[in-house]
């Protein structure tokens, strides 16, 4: 009798035990689509300055310079990258990472979301990113209060695909 309720003791443990705990995504892909006004704009600036740029459904141009290998991201990845950001028509980075970065692909602006899918772990893009899938119509501005990106800023990022967790 004793070993029938050891047994009845053992087994919720064991089972309890051996649950796993999964964490449920808190993202959802984003649906935002350009404008056609914002879309005819990039188009006119990747003309003049990548061609080879292809348009992507929502509205973002990507060229592509290596695929990678491995897995591709979903909203629900962390992803470690270098990247560096610009506004259009400015040389200056507003914003870069020489070393590698992590952050939740799903935490980051729509223009990112939608198309980093497309590359793997060792991959290099350049995005270009209209203002309703990047910022939109608000000033983004750094620790001191100064605006580091205009509301509706056109922009662009070249980015390395390091890891995706």
């Amino acid at each position: 009798m004793k070993k029938i309720s050891f047994l009845f003791i053992l087994l919720p443990v064991l089972f309890i035990s051996c649950k796993k705990e999964t964490a449920k995504c808190p993202y959802t892909a984003p649906v935002t689509k350009a404008s056609q006004a914002e879309i005819d704009s990039i188009q006119r600036y990747v003309n003049i300055n990548d061609p080879s740029a292809t348009k992507y459904s929502d509205g973002v141009f990507y060229k592509i310079s290596n695929p990678g290998s491995g897995t591709s991201p979903t909203v629900c990845s962390d992803i470690t990258v270098k990247y560096s950001g610009f506004i259009f028509n400015n040389s200056s980075p507003f914003d870069s990472s020489p070393t590698p970065v992590k952050f939740s692909l799903g935490s980051l602006i729509a223009g990112w979301q939608n198309v980093l899918y497309l590359l793997k772990p060792g991959g290099s893009i350049t995005l270009y990113i209209p203002p309703s899938l990047g910022y939109g119509s608000r000033d983004v501005k750094n620790n001191a209060g100064v605006t580091v990106i205009p509301a509706n800023s056109y922009l662009k990022f070249t980015i390395d695909l390091v890891e995706v967790q």
